[in-house]
């Protein structure tokens, strides 16, 4: 395997990256938002996360990846203010923090980009494919968390396309 460039890290940033996780970020916002707040405990089994809990960990493990390319190093612990109380206050949280990490990251040099960094001591990558994994694990718990909200009694946004939800919402405006 060729060792990545500044020049190939860029291009990734800017290129691929910072466009997909602009998008994914308005998903993942709408899922958030979709989560009712007096129903935000739900769990589908004891040893799941609740609703609110897998909230609060797509939430600052996005903003974390983000911080992990910017700082040069990963580091864990809570990043979600603890007085945010609702789905709807994380999400706004969530969009402000997120996009501002996004812009952030359009001012880093190839070098900065290429910096080895170690994830727990389990591996090290360049820090530019952090934001890969971050997309990926961000993905991962926002499937679990858009599948608790048809439980919840709540309506499932569209992610990928269109929903349920949204088909009926969209066939009930059109009759």
């Amino acid at each position: 395997m060729k060792e990545m460039t500044p020049e190939n890290a860029t291009f990734l940033l800017h290129g691929v990256y910072l466009p997909a996780l602009k998008n994914e970020s308005q998903l993942t916002k709408k899922v958030i938002e979709a989560v009712p707040a007096h129903k935000a405990d739900y769990r589908p089994d004891p040893v799941s996360k609740t609703a609110m809990e897998l909230v609060r960990h797509i939430a600052a493990a996005d903003v974390r990846f983000a911080d992990t390319v910017i700082n040069g190093k990963f580091e864990t612990g809570a990043v979600v203010p603890a007085d945010l109380k609702t789905p709807a206050e994380i999400a706004a949280w969530y969009e402000k923090t997120y996009a501002e990490k996004l812009n952030a990251l359009t001012k880093l040099t190839g070098e900065q980009l290429t910096k080895m960094v170690d994830f727990r001591g389990m591996f090290q990558r360049p820090a530019v494919m952090f934001l890969m994994i971050g997309a990926h694990h961000t993905i991962h718990h926002r499937g679990q968390l858009s599948s608790y909200l048809r439980c919840m009694g709540a309506k499932v946004p569209s992610i990928y396309g269109e929903s349920y939800d949204a088909e009926q919402a969209r066939k009930a405006a059109q009759a």
